[in-house]
Formats: structure tokens, sequence, C-alpha cells
């Protein structure tokens, strides 16, 4: 995904396609508002629609690892 966020990688991807807001959602067969919240980066999505969305593009969600210089110590 070359270090991109979720959001800013769906967004990329379906504007690389050619498609609308409208058109993406209809095709990932998920609602207009659950894309939008998707691209401006809602922190609390159902994962299984988020994968419904990455599936038009082979992918899907999965642990990646963390750069550790941004955890919190406690």
């Amino acid at each position: 995904m070359n270090n991109l966020s979720l959001n800013e990688y769906v967004k990329s991807k379906r504007k690389s396609l050619g498609l609308s807001r409208e058109e993406f959602a209809l095709k990932a067969g998920v609602g207009l508002r659950f894309l939008r919240e998707l691209e401006q980066g809602k922190e609390t999505l159902k994962m299984d629609k988020v994968n419904q969305v990455l599936k038009l593009f082979g992918m899907q969600l999965g642990a990646v690892p963390m750069d550790r210089n941004n955890l919190i110590e406690p």
C-alpha cells in the first residue's frame, strides 16, 4: 500500500478506476454513507464491510507492523 492509510488507499484506488463514490459503493455492495466515512478516515467501521470494499482490489484487512516510535509509553 506504499504506506498509505486505509482511507487514502481506498480513495486513490477508486479515483484511479475513474469511479464516483456512488458507482464504487454500488460495485462494492456497500452504502454511500459507509464509503464516505471510510474515505474520510472514520476510526470505527465494521471490518467485514471494509473487507467488502478491499475485495475489489484483491486485498483484505490484516495485521501490519507499527512504527514503534509512535507507541505511547506507560
